[in-house]
């Protein structure tokens, strides 16, 4: 798990050294499905899904280049919302929700170092990892995958990134 955690800052680090490069944007009328955390509560419960949450404050600047760029990237909005449930949270505003007997503020207690942070849950709303900071769309789209497709359990994120998203997702946030 470490190693994980690791491997992604990392990669996060590496990648926006490279994040000048020009973005492919959803195409028109494709939009990330955003929930409330309630909401996609409830919809796991019935269609279980992983869940990533954007964790979000009105004063960061950096959480604005995200739902600019990122949050809008045509490949990032298509497999999100085709493998997850979306959520936008603002801890500073939006009041806490319990996720099953956890609340998600307990959930993430010295878990969060700033904003913006996403957050993944698996289909039983257990923690898989936080990650802090601005993710450029491919580095997001890498992680989506990584954990959407459950690679996480085959193979340690600089392998997958090196590897199977070459030959998997060839082509994909570019």
């Amino acid at each position: 798990m470490k190693n994980t955690i690791l491997v992604v800052v990392a990669v996060v680090l590496t990648a926006s050294l490279g994040s000048f490069t020009p973005q492919k944007p959803a195409q028109q009328g494709e939009k990330m499905q955003w929930l409330t955390l309630d909401e996609a509560y409830k919809r796991t419960q019935k269609q279980p899904r992983k869940i990533f949450i954007d964790l979000y404050t009105d004063w960061c600047g950096w959480c604005k280049v995200m739902d600019k760029n990122t949050f809008k990237n045509e490949e990032v909005v298509t497999f999100a919302n085709k493998k997850y449930y979306a959520v936008k949270f603002n801890p500073e505003k939006d009041a806490d929700v319990m996720l099953g007997k956890t609340s998600l503020k307990t959930m993430l207690n010295g878990k969060v170092t700033g904003y913006p942070t996403t957050v993944l849950l698996d289909e039983k709303l257990n923690l898989i990892q936080p990650i802090a900071g601005y993710l450029e769309p491919r580095v997001f789209h890498q992680i989506l995958t990584y954990f959407g497709d459950n690679n996480h359990q085959k193979e340690p994120f600089e392998q997958f990134k090196d590897k199977t998203y070459s030959a998997k997702y060839a082509g994909k946030s570019s």
